[in-house]
């Protein structure tokens, strides 16, 4: 990317940090993670992909999140707890028979973003974790609760364990 196109990023994502991050990278042509990269410095730490399992077995001990997957065709939406999960066979498998069940290609994620900002008109925070093209895998979303608020404690959780992988510690 030029740099005074990632400049105008940098510039579109500060007017607009609640903007949806694919909608964002297909509309200026670049990845989802430039998106995520051009938010301001202090929405997003990211940490190595290698960190994938322990994110998702701490993620496994939050209780209710959210789980999206973005695609071009689709937005997929799961609500409850994220499975416990172990590598096995190339793939981190999440370990329940039924509800959100799967087997992931952890070795395909490069990144694990730690994003906390505004999103139509509320605060929000979730976990992407980016493949080794730029593109995002799944977010997890830190829950709310009955006032439609974040959930403190799992908010709490979310910023040890950004402090833990991320390259910059969380704010």
């Amino acid at each position: 990317m030029l740099s005074t196109d990632l400049a105008d990023l940098k510039v579109h994502m500060a007017d607009n940090p609640g903007a949806v991050i694919e909608d964002v990278a297909r509309e200026r042509k670049v990845s989802p993670r430039s998106v995520i990269e051009a938010l301001p410095s202090s929405m997003v730490h990211i940490g190595r992909g290698e960190h994938f399992a322990a994110a998702m077995q701490d993620i496994a001990e939050w209780g209710e999140v959210t789980l999206i997957v973005h695609t071009d065709d689709a937005i997929f939406e799961f609500t409850g707890a994220v499975p416990a999960g172990e590598i096995g066979r190339g793939y981190f498998n999440l370990m329940q028979p039924k509800g959100l069940h799967g087997h992931l290609r952890h070795e395909r994620c490069a990144g694990v973003a730690f994003v906390e900002r505004p999103f139509m008109g509320k605060s929000s925070a979730f976990v992407a974790f980016v493949n080794a093209d730029g593109g995002i895998m799944f977010k997890i979303f830190v829950g709310r609760d009955e006032t439609r608020a974040l959930r403190t404690d799992q908010l709490a959780r979310f910023r040890q364990l950004a402090a833990r992988i991320a390259a910059q510690p969380a704010a």
